[in-house]
């Protein structure tokens, strides 16, 4: 199973993340790629940096060939004046800089040489923001877990303010370098097939901050609400170390945090911060590598006496690996969210399930039920962890016509999860395996494989299927 450690004894920002990315063996033209796609004429300057002695990766993100991080900067106080008339009915996110930026204001602006007698943007708007990113040319996926670490943020600010989510509208963590940083970082995470993400627990830093509304204790007020429930601590520096769009980005990710598990490290990054302290390495380290727990996918079909090399065989199966360790083991819990409506649009319900996906459910249901006074209605079901339920909760309050929602805990048995790669003549396609105690329930090919497989090379997506599962029965015999 290939699985990642975040070490954030230095905190998480969104470049810290994407430069860790890059330092542990990311392609950089995957991130490249992905700032192109969202046409905001941005690019990336990747570059060696040493923090504290330590040789690290530091990513800027450009925005008409300057650094985006200081194009839109400025103080709460000047952001609030000039913009309050047009922004009174939308409040602002609360946090105005990048981590490792001083807060102290005119020592910022000096740095920079930047003046303020050019109006200040608009902040983004959560649907201004989710159709910037699903009109990109990007993999579904991607996209998903983009709007995902979006709509975490947003609900956290909705939540901060009292308002509907749609009425927030991002200034940081909507300007052109955070867009790039979540996109990319949603790109990076998909390209390295990480079957599983671990996190230590998250140093928040010290001192105060200064937001849109005035000066806050580190951590402000939507990382704090981000980070409710994580381990954090706060050490050595009176700095701001997690911001909004770190933790929106951890929060996506839903990693297991505690120390670092049992594990063959076969790469590390250190993605740094803008600051070097002297004694106090300003960077986020990531550890890349195999766990030693469990059986690799290869096992599992060796058990059920599975060549993975078949000779002479029409279609090459090929484990690339080890595979995903189990998800589950035997019985375990899930919160189940539901509610029955019968006054709401099929169009509505579509966005409520499609939007629950990207939250963080593990699976969502839609059933046809006959409710009160002979209406047809449905019956909307969601699958979560704890951790998820309180988000997509306030989904279905918000996004529905609900007035009340039922929750409650259930009992599952699962199958062991893992995959598998065959070779067919459409490309690689991944089998998900399911076992117990090493022998082989089900197995069937990934759907969204096969379905861009298809499209690559004009067939129909059964023809993929077909060729697929062939490949896998064959590597059996």
């Amino acid at each position: 199973m290939r699985i990642a450690y975040l070490d954030c004894f230095a905190g998480i920002s969104g470049d810290m993340f994407l430069a860790a990315l890059l330092d542990s063996g990311l392609d950089p033209k995957v991130l490249h790629d992905a700032a192109g796609a969202l046409h905001l004429n941005v690019g990336l300057k990747i570059e060696k940096v040493d923090r504290s002695g330590i040789s690290a990766t530091r990513v800027h993100v450009l925005e008409n060939g300057k650094p985006a991080e200081t194009t839109h900067t400025h103080s709460p106080a000047e952001a609030t004046h000039q913009h309050h008339h047009e922004h009174h009915h939308h409040p602002k996110t609360q946090h105005h800089h990048k981590v490792g930026h001083t807060h102290d204001h005119d020592h910022h602006h000096d740095d920079h040489g930047h003046s303020h007698d050019h109006p200040h943007p608009h902040g983004r708007s959560l649907s201004v923001i989710r159709s910037l990113i699903r009109s990109a040319p990007l993999a579904e996926p991607v996209k998903q877990t983009a709007i995902q670490a979006f709509e975490l943020l947003g609900a956290s600010e909705a939540k901060i303010h009292n308002v509907d989510i749609e009425k927030i509208h991002f200034h940081e963590v909507g300007a052109v370098d955070a867009i790039v940083d979540i996109v990319c970082a949603s790109a990076g995470i998909h390209a390295l097939g990480i079957d599983k993400w671990h996190c230590s627990p998250l140093n928040i830093g010290g001192g105060m901050v200064d937001c849109a509304h005035g000066r806050f204790p580190v951590p402000a007020p939507a990382t704090a609400d981000l980070l409710r429930g994580l381990p954090t601590y706060s050490a050595h520096v009176e700095q701001e170390l997690v911001t909004p769009t770190g933790a929106a980005i951890l929060r996506a990710l839903a990693p297991t945090f505690g120390q670092q598990p049992a594990m063959r490290v076969q790469h590390i990054g250190y993605g740094a911060g803008s600051r070097n302290h002297k004694d106090f390495p300003n960077v986020l380290r990531l550890s890349i590598g195999e766990s030693v727990e469990a059986p690799s996918v290869k096992d599992l079909l060796s058990a059920q006496n599975v060549s993975s090399r078949p000779e002479a065989a029409p279609f090459a199966a090929v484990v690339e690996g080890p595979a995903s360790l189990p998800q589950e083991h035997g019985t375990t819990t899930v919160t189940v969210l539901e509610t029955a409506l019968d006054d709401l649009s099929p169009q509505i319900l579509a966005h409520v399930t499609e939007s629950a996906l990207a939250l963080g459910a593990l699976d969502v249901m839609c059933t046809p039920v006959q409710m009160k006074k002979g209406r047809l209605g449905a019956l909307i079901t969601i699958l979560a962890d704890d951790d998820h339920a309180p988000v997509l909760e306030n989904l279905l309050l918000r996004e529905t016509s609900t007035l009340g929602v039922r929750i409650h805990h259930e009992r599952r048995s699962c199958l062991d999860r893992a995959h598998t790669t065959v070779t067919t003549p459409y490309g690689d396609i991944r089998i998900k395996v399911g076992s117990r105690n090493n022998e082989v329930f089900n197995a069937a090919p990934e759907f969204e494989d096969c379905r861009t497989a298809a499209a690559q090379h004009n067939v129909p997506v059964k023809q993929v299927l077909q060729a697929a599962t062939a490949a896998y029965l064959q590597a059996k015999q």
